[in-house]
């Protein structure tokens, strides 16, 4: 971060010095003005200095205020500079991320680390200021007083060594406690996400049981953190009020045995109060660099994460638009501009099948073929350009309705037809603003059936060329799943289509079905053939068909289709 900002750096730490520099020469000034003005009674004299020192006090209120300026731009290029990388390396990471970063060590990242950085990169202009301002008073002291002047310059450092054997536990205290707090966060954003499904099994006590001794635990972890902070904060007023005392109780000495002059004696008495201020910024300074290094090693750990999808250094040729996507595994060939739907007597082999085909597999390999080349040997762009899956854990972002569907540069018209596709023109109408109106974070103000048809009309605008969807119509009541099995087939007409789906109503209007058991594609043909002639296929369609006991008359959106 100082290496990509350090003009904006340089630059406060300039004024800082300029600015904490003229407030080190004060007293001396001030000092003049008394033994060469007052003293002497010199009136020509006084207006000088009282001259000098008013331009001294202007040059110190101009650095201030840029010191201040660059202080802020630092903090703040800084912390959202941290932003930016995450970011980018969310989306570098794409579906690695989440199986190996929690979601909640993401969000502290957002929340808490960037803070502690900026806050090292603000304390920075003031920390130069000091160390430059402690030097120049040492200087001058020891101009005016040998004695005097090594009193500031060993006794500075042996302050701080007496602040130092608290930095070490505070660093390990404040590492433990940013953990728990990534966990607690963590814990608190997976309720939030499955607070429907823990109200309809009663487990809201458990969670928030769990969330409460967490909460806990980060309490106490935050209070040991403060007990030793406080420690430090007393020691920060403490120790340089004691050196404070030392350098006026020596300098009134020096007054009264005649070795220094009144106006010596009153610049001692400046140099007294003001040496507070770069001691206090230097512990600061240790203390805020503390938080920040536990904070950037948080950071640093997610940056070091690595795709488990590489680059190709070698790619293959693309193979030519309309190519077929073959599955070696499991035996699945989809047929370049049909639409197919694949059956499985296991649901995870279904999830796992559409994690292969679009190269979100934890381990890819190359069994999946597009053309006759392995995906893995192509460019990971342009696979992505070419495969697109929209699976059950497809979710809306909040913002505009226009921008959250059109993530492809589609024409109105094109986003329009895919709702129409999707049968969410109603949740179109509802919304105010309609196109430009705002959704909530993750659609949370949509039924699951409402977002489940903009997640669907969002991959529809984007019209790739081979289109997988799995479960799409799984939480919609069974006319809107009609409209939509009618609607899809001739808005993807001449594109590839996968849909891995049991519902009897899509099944029903694609032109071909694969049936999968153990894995491995067992039968091939339309929805009434393999009814009539595989009794495995018929056991997994019919279960979804038929669901045990009655459903209610006027099954809505919020009742998903078993």
């Amino acid at each position: 971060m100082a290496r990509g900002q350090w003009h904006t750096l340089l630059a406060g730490m300039g004024f800082g010095i300029v600015w904490m520099g003229s407030q080190a020469v004060l007293p001396a000034v001030i000092g003049r003005a008394i033994d060469r003005g007052v003293a002497a009674q010199d009136t020509g004299e006084l207006v000088r200095w009282s001259g000098i020192l008013l331009a001294i006090g202007l040059v110190q209120a101009a650095s201030g205020i840029m010191r201040h300026r660059f202080a802020v731009t630092n903090w703040l290029t800084a912390a959202y500079r941290t932003v930016q990388l995450i970011g980018r390396q969310v989306v570098r990471l794409g579906g690695t991320l989440p199986r190996k970063v929690s979601t909640g060590e993401v969000v502290a990242i957002g929340t808490t680390d960037l803070a502690s950085i900026g806050q090292v990169m603000d304390v920075s202009a003031r920390f130069a200021g000091a160390v430059f301002s402690f030097v120049l008073v040492a200087v001058i002291l020891l101009q005016t007083s040998v004695p005097l002047g090594l009193v500031v310059l060993l006794g500075v450092p042996l302050l701080m060594l007496l602040i130092g054997p608290l930095l070490a536990p505070l660093q390990r205290r404040s590492a433990a406690q940013r953990a728990l707090m990534g966990g607690l966060a963590n814990t608190a954003s997976d309720i939030v996400a499955g607070l429907r499904v823990l109200r309809g099994v009663g487990g809201e006590a458990v969670f928030l049981d769990r969330y409460r001794r967490e909460s806990q635990e980060t309490r106490r972890a935050g209070v040991a953190v403060a007990r030793l902070q406080s420690v430090l904060d007393a020691l920060q007023v403490f120790l340089p009020g004691v050196f404070v005392v030392i350098v006026v109780w020596i300098g009134a000495r020096y007054a009264v045995s005649g070795r220094i002059s009144p106006g010596e004696l009153v610049a001692f008495y400046g140099y007294a109060a003001f040496l507070m201020m770069p001691l206090r910024t230097a512990t600061e300074y240790a203390n805020k660099l503390i938080r920040g290094r536990v904070a950037a090693r948080r950071v640093c750990a997610v940056l070091a994460l690595e795709p488990e999808l590489r680059d190709v250094p070698d790619p293959a040729p693309s193979p030519p638009r309309g190519s077929e996507l073959y599955d070696v595994r499991s035996g699945l060939r989809v047929r370049p501009g049909v639409m197919t739907a694949v059956v499985a007597d296991d649901p995870d082999q279904v999830a796992h099948l559409a994690d292969r085909l679009g190269l979100f597999a934890a381990e890819p390999d190359d069994d999946v073929r597009l053309g006759g080349v392995p995906l893995t040997r192509l460019d990971p762009t342009e696979v992505r350009r070419r495969i697109v899956v929209s699976d059950t854990g497809s979710t809306l972002f909040s913002g505009r309705l226009r921008d959250r569907l059109d993530v492809a540069g589609a024409s109105d018209e094109r986003v329009l037809a895919a709702l129409r596709t999707a049968s969410a023109e109603d949740v179109l109408d509802a919304l105010d603003g309609g196109l430009d109106g705002e959704v909530a974070e993750r659609g949370r103000s949509f039924s699951g059936g409402q977002r489940q048809r903009l997640v669907l009309a969002r991959v529809l605008a984007a019209d790739p060329e081979i289109l997988v969807l799995v479960d799409p119509t799984s939480a919609v009541d069974a006319h809107t799943e009609a409209r939509i099995a009618g609607s899809l087939r001739g808005h993807r007409v001449g594109r590839t289509t996968l849909v891995a789906t049991t519902s009897p109503l899509v099944l029903d209007a694609v032109d071909e079905v694969a049936f999968m058991q153990a894995g491995r594609v067992v039968a091939t043909g339309s929805h009434h053939e393999l009814l009539a002639g595989d009794p495995g296929y018929r056991r997994v369609v019919v279960r979804e068909a038929e669901p045990e006991g009655p459903l209610p008359a006027g099954r809505g959106e919020t009742e998903a289709a078993r």
